[in-house]
């Protein structure tokens, strides 16, 4: 892979933010009145609020619009928020539905080519060429990960092996075997992967792999350094939601490595308070709200995506001239609350992560003993590690304590290996048994 890139040709990915401004609020309008002429939820929305949806003229008057949440979706099952009819669908996908009904989606043809080029141009920022090889290791099916990293990879002209999510030793040997350029999995499922490799005598440093874009979890930035010094490879995030479109909402690039840039010509961005739903200024953190500009099948207006990011609207280095969004930190209905403090998994992460005696693997239990929240952290030791466990023990309740301003009720470091791994997508941390 050559080291120097350059946004995709005929795109809008250096477009000034006047252009670009231009355009969103052109889209808006049409996405307005498509949405409210053909979905029953929009149109109910509107009307109760007394909004006339000819008075939204551009993204200036985004917050004159009703939001739309998960609960909508539930409400619409399964597809009362299609605007289009179904004769005009060309695929349908749904979330994983993990609790209750999963959210159907829909995607006319035009749908599913600007997703194939909105992850076309992701590949592209990743540092992804034609003419590589892309193993994807995304799940394929209803979930929207393996067809859209698919679909988006054969458009920029890049060879595909679609092995889908596990077979996880046959993941290493084709990785071998076929000289794959790149990898996209989750963050989590790349470290079991190395970890496999390990057991199999094979060192993944030693394969020809350069890139790995990992998405449909969170990713802190040392779970990120542990990842490219295990595989020795770039490791770029991609980001989207199956309401929105499915991955392909934004794109960390390879020349950067500075924030997830949205593609602001098919999704406007807003952050907003996750309490109040006010909008926040630029660099405050809060819940990211999403609005498509060209979807047909499945328009959403203000969607609360439930994400915790901030937005910098400073041109990149990569020269491309999109909002980027930091890295997802976690998720507004993730909050922990144990004893009054509040705490966030990733918080805890990025201390369990600063020593390195311990692997990249930990769980987190909450339960409730004689009406008192009682906290259990179990940290996996290095294989390697001849650290003495006790000090260890010590040192990491000391960090978590000046970090945090707390520490757990039980520190437990278990043996190599003993924490669950993921070997299809992503991995469970925390168990809160009081609800």
């Amino acid at each position: 892979m050559s080291q120097s890139r350059t946004p995709l040709e005929n795109s809008h990915e250096s477009l000034s933010r006047d252009e670009l401004r231009a355009l969103q609020d052109k889209r808006l309008r049409e996405t307005v009145a498509h949405a409210y002429e053909n979905v029953d939820l929009y149109r109910t929305a509107f009307d109760e609020a007394g909004v006339d949806p000819a008075a939204i003229d551009g993204v200036d008057d985004l917050s004159l619009i009703p939001m739309t949440t998960k609960a909508d979706f539930r409400t619409a099952y399964p597809d009362g928020l299609f605007a289009v009819d179904e004769s005009d669908l060309q695929r349908i996908h749904a979330s994983s539905g993990t609790t209750g009904k999963p959210k159907i989606v829909g995607y006319t043809e035009t749908d599913i080519d600007v997703w194939s080029e909105v992850v076309a141009r992701s590949l592209r920022a990743a540092g992804v060429e034609p003419g590589e090889t892309l193993q994807n290791g995304y799940g394929y099916g209803l979930f929207t990960g393996g067809l859209g990293l698919h679909y988006g990879a054969e458009t920029l002209g890049v060879t595909v092996i679609p092995i889908g999510g596990g077979q996880t030793q046959r993941q290493v040997e084709l990785l071998q075997d076929l000289e794959s350029d790149a990898l996209s999995c989750t963050p989590s499922y790349s470290l079991y992967l190395a970890e496999t490799a390990r057991e199999m005598g094979v060192d993944v440093r030693d394969l020809p792999l350069e890139t790995v874009i990992f998405g449909a979890e969170p990713c802190t930035d040392p779970m990120r350094e542990e990842i490219e010094e295990r595989l020795d490879v770039t490791g770029v995030d991609i980001y989207g939601l199956s309401e929105v479109i499915g991955p392909g909402v934004s794109m960390e690039c390879h020349e950067a490595q500075d924030g997830l840039h949205i593609w602001e010509d098919h999704f406007y961005p807003e952050v907003v308070d996750p309490k109040t739903g006010d909008p926040l200024e630029e660099g405050e953190e809060g819940e990211l709200v999403l609005t498509s500009l060209t979807k047909e099948a499945l328009p959403v207006l203000r969607y609360r995506t439930g994400d915790l990011t901030t937005l910098n609207y400073d041109t990149c280095d990569c020269g491309r001239t999109m909002v980027r969004m930091d890295n997802v930190t976690g998720r507004a209905d993730d909050l922990l609350i144990v004893r009054g403090i509040n705490l966030y998994p990733s918080e805890v992460e990025d201390v369990v992560l600063e020593f390195e005696e311990i692997a990249p693997f930990y769980r987190i239990d909450i339960d409730r003993e004689n009406n008192l929240d009682r906290m259990t952290l179990t940290v996996e030791r290095e294989p390697e590690t001849t650290a003495d466990l006790d000090d260890l023990r010590d040192r990491i309740r000391n960090r978590l304590s000046n970090v945090l301003s707390f520490t757990p009720d039980r520190l437990t470091i278990a043996e190599p290996g003993s924490l669950e791994r993921t070997k299809t997508g992503k991995v469970k941390r925390v168990y809160d048994h009081r609800r």
